[in-house]
């Protein structure tokens, strides 16, 4: 049995418990040999003569899957499953499964994170401080303010959640809306238009489809309120970041916080010299706590499939 990981902080050399099961399980394991994530290419000769797949944020394209011969399970190391061929896969007879939960409260603390540093400007009076300057710049309070958030699964629960620690109020949009979970914990359900034109902050914590790709896009964010914040910790697609520059420089949208984008790395992103956006490098899911929960539950997954076990995580 041969098994590719490729999850850069999956490491061979760290001994964890999900190493120990996978080691005991495979032959050989092989392992991401660049620390980032891989695109279909790369994959081909990695992934030639393995059983399995522990899948980081690769981009796993039909082409990959059809030069992959002996491949049963592709078991995703998280939730997103937008960089997978589905259809590919399942035409081939491949297992796709994920983590849903994993990372659930590392990405809300994260979201919550971006929210009070968009909204007080942490990190540009963090930079100006240190550069000896005593700046004072006035922020906004997230207190008895309305947060939308898009998208109430495991992750928009957990960030409503803390918001209401914050005494702010929740509406939330979901296509597949939970409503005895939003009328029993007080959280409004709305629809998108009513959501994005009432909401003081929005939190993304949608799929990318191709029917929420630009979601958030320049006739969406025209139409929310003057000096909204909005974070994004779910995927970078959903928003149009090109026409978000022109609102953040006007100033109709106050601040910005992603921890994804269109493009990853970022590079000469208009976006980076704005003093009201604040960026992280697609970091919300890595914390101790979720990274050994990802590993865990993406090893069980693995093998329970590969045994011919049940697995409760099967996307297709």
């Amino acid at each position: 049995m041969k098994i590719l990981v490729t999850p850069t902080s999956f490491k061979p050399d760290k001994p964890t418990h999900a190493l120990k099961l996978l080691k005991d399980f495979a032959d050989e394991l092989v392992f991401n040999p660049v620390n980032r994530p891989l695109n279909g290419d790369e994959l081909i000769p990695l992934l030639r003569g393995c059983d399995g797949y522990i899948a980081g944020v690769d981009f796993i394209t039909a082409e990959t899957l059809a030069a992959c011969d002996r491949l049963k399970v592709i078991s995703r190391y998280g939730v997103g499953i937008d960089r997978v061929d589905l259809a590919a896969a399942k035409a081939r007879g491949i297992t796709v499964c994920n983590t849903p939960g994993a990372n659930a409260q590392a990405v809300a603390d994260l979201a919550m994170g971006l929210i009070l540093s968009v909204a007080r400007r942490i990190p540009m009076l963090d930079r100006s401080t240190r550069d000896g300057l005593w700046i004072r710049s006035t922020g906004v309070e997230i207190y008895g303010k309305t947060i939308g958030i898009l998208g109430l699964g495991v992750i928009g629960k957990s960030v409503a959640k803390r918001a209401q620690g914050f005494s702010m109020r929740v509406m939330a949009y979901d296509p597949y809306m939970d409503d005895k979970y939003a009328q029993e914990n007080d959280i409004i359900a709305a629809d998108f238009d009513t959501l994005i034109k009432s909401a003081d902050i929005i939190s993304l914590h949608l799929p990318l489809t191709q029917e929420t790709r630009h979601i958030i896009g320049g006739d969406a964010m025209r139409s929310m309120k003057p000096g909204v914040i909005i974070v994004n910790t779910a995927r970078g697609g959903l928003i149009d970041e090109a026409a978000a520059v022109d609102l953040l420089k006007s100033g109709h949208i106050g601040g910005l916080g992603l921890d994804v984008y269109e493009q990853e790395p970022p590079e000469h992103s208009a976006l980076c010299g704005l003093d009201n956006v604040v960026l992280t490098p697609h970091t919300a899911p890595h914390t101790a706590e979720s990274t050994r929960n990802m590993a865990d539950m993406s090893v069980r997954n693995l093998i329970d499939i590969l045994s011919g076990s049940a697995c409760p995580y099967i996307v297709v």
